[in-house]
């Protein structure tokens, strides 16, 4: 599970080191780079609550394949947002705004895991969530299907931030519920 959210955030890094060694190879776009913030920033996430999982008691094989199914989401996000060749497309907002579907499709299943992998944590942890999440999953599901369907940059950026605001948010509040 690691080594395959590890693969992800390498690529991810490697396709912004590249944007450093070759700036005049392709056009950094907006739309883009919150994208790559946002999905790092989900791989480092799904990294940080998975990391103690193998304490709970209903630890088990199955709960392991499913957590690399889960990782195996994660990481497709990651190629899609640095794929092997963009040589036919634009640039990287081209592939995207052209691949959205596969990319809202996948993060939709990303939702959805999440919630498994909350009820696999137990009654305990769902308990400790606050309505904030019960509010995350329909959101950010309606939002998947917005943004698989409409292709408007300004809509899609909107998007894109949204969702990078409520990762920061959720991670402030949790770690103030840590230590509060």
């Amino acid at each position: 599970m690691g080594m395959v959210i590890g693969l992800g955030i390498t690529r991810m890094l490697l396709g912004i080191a590249g944007f450093i060694q070759h700036p005049g190879r392709n056009r950094v776009s907006l739309l883009h780079m919150l994208w790559v913030g946002s999905i790092l920033l989900e791989l480092a996430l799904f990294w940080w609550w998975e990391f103690a999982l193998s304490r709970i008691p209903s630890w088990s094989f199955g709960v392991f394949l499913f957590l690399i199914g889960y990782a195996v989401v994660l990481y497709l996000l990651a190629a899609l947002l640095f794929p092997d060749s963009i040589a036919e497309y634009a640039g990287y907002e081209d592939f995207f705004i052209k691949r959205r579907r596969w990319f809202f499709g996948l993060l939709a299943v990303a939702f959805l895991l999440d919630v498994v992998d909350t009820l696999i944590k137990g009654l305990d942890h769902w308990s400790q969530l606050s309505g904030d999440y019960l509010l995350q999953v329909p959101i950010g599901l309606a939002f998947c299907v917005v943004g698989s369907i409409w292709a408007d940059r300004r809509l899609q950026i909107a998007i894109a931030i949204t969702h990078l605001v409520y990762q920061f948010y959720w991670i402030i509040r949790l770690l103030s519920a840590m230590h509060g």
